[in-house]
């Protein structure tokens, strides 16, 4: 029998993509779930709570009239373009031009991927922070960048490492890459970090991306967005998604807003490879933007409680970890008998002998390995459940 080819060897943009950490650890879970195994998962990052009533009535509504089911508009529907501008005014007062500041994305991951393409040329170089969700530096790998990674547990942390960096570097530059509310962490950054890093963007003629997908999922401050801070726009795009406020994941809606330069090169690019997203989607969304927001409290403080269980109860079970400001995430250093194991082996562990999936932080930057993350997507009985899981392997392995 022939052996198939190796896509690794035989591509060359696949080249510039290491193994896919998650796919050994999803491999193993569903591995173990044929086999029977209860897992309790807190490797993904689903939302397991119901997209609002409201949400789904305005989808079942407009998907039945027939002009709808067309072709839709690549830049997104006015009416949402227009409601993601109210949720800015409203929510950090901030005005946004639905016209050239606003594009509607299928997802706020397309719209970041996309972005990278239209922006970047070989050889480009794009501050990273590491530990990150994955997109943030392999999006411009792919498009033929050369990623500065950059240590980022905080936003402190991040904001020392860019200005240590640009210090010593012999180009600038095309843009620096922000997440904050962190995926993976769950730091959070304040208005004096977005004016410092406008600022030094400013000086050094660079452009700001930044992620702000958790924008509505915290437990302290409400996170800020950069455009609260002055001249942002002038080179900053921000990217915002409705799967996790709305629980809307795999409905794929989100925006990318801000300056009118880079707007209008990612509407370029999309306009050659997407209709935007099925018009009924985007109706429903200007529902879950413009319609009444309770549902967003009421799943925060359903991650609140989550992450509180979670936490505590670890820690009775001899797992003493932090609790995050905000995100649906909990980063978590290994416990100390197991750091010299790696998170990757450790993540395989913890799932074989206590049926307890995590994400291993090394999947999310150099600086993630000893750690790592859990999504708060199981409910509080089967966090309890997975808790003392934990305890009879932790004493089994002592």
């Amino acid at each position: 029998m022939t052996k198939a080819p190796d896509i690794q060897d035989e591509f060359y943009r696949i080249k510039k993509l290491p193994p896919y950490v998650f796919q050994e650890v999803n491999a193993l879970k569903a591995k173990l779930r044929s086999e029977g195994a209860d897992i309790i998962d807190f490797g993904f990052g689903n939302p397991d709570l119901p997209t609002p009533r409201h949400v789904i009535d305005k989808l079942i509504e407009t998907v039945q009239k027939p002009n709808t089911t067309g072709y839709s508009a690549s830049r997104g529907i006015l009416g949402l373009r227009q409601a993601c501008a109210r949720y800015y005014k409203r929510r950090f007062d901030v005005e946004l031009d639905p016209e050239d500041e606003i594009i509607a994305t299928i997802g706020s991951k397309e719209g970041f991927a996309n972005l990278a393409q239209a922006i970047t040329a070989p050889g480009d170089i794009i501050y990273a922070p590491d530990p990150s969700y994955p997109l943030h530096a392999y999006g411009f790998i792919i498009a033929g960048a050369e990623i500065q990674a950059i240590p980022a547990i905080t936003a402190d942390q991040y904001l020392a490492g860019i200005k240590a960096t640009l210090a010593r570097a012999d180009k600038r530059p095309i843009a620096i890459v922000v997440c904050f509310p962190s995926n993976p962490t769950g730091h959070v950054a304040d208005l004096d970090f977005y004016a410092e890093i406008v600022a030094i963007a400013k000086t050094h003629g660079t452009l700001i991306l930044s992620d702000l997908a958790y924008s509505e999922i915290y437990f302290t401050a409400p996170p800020p967005s950069i455009f609260q801070i002055p001249g942002a726009r002038d080179i900053a795009v921000e990217t915002i998604s409705l799967s996790k406020t709305y629980s809307m994941a795999g409905w794929r809606m989100g925006f990318a807003v801000g300056s009118k330069r880079l707007i209008a090169a990612l509407a370029r690019v999309k306009s050659y490879l997407d209709y935007g997203a099925f018009t009924p989607i985007q109706v429903a969304a200007c529902a879950a933007l413009d319609g009444p927001q309770d549902c967003v409290a009421e799943a925060r403080e359903t991650y609140r409680a989550r992450r509180d269980v979670l936490v505590d109860s670890f820690a009775r079970a001899g797992w003493a970890i932090t609790p995050p400001d905000a995100s649906m995430f909990v980063w978590a250093e290994l416990p100390n008998a197991y750091k010299s194991m790696g998170s990757l082996e450790f993540s395989k562990r913890l799932m074989i002998e206590a049926s307890v999936a995590v994400s291993p932080g090394v999947g999310f930057g150099a600086n993630g390995e000893g750690y790592v993350r859990m999504a708060v997507v199981e409910n509080e009985q089967r966090i309890r459940q997975a808790a003392r899981n934990l305890k009879q392997f932790l004493n089994a392995e002592n």
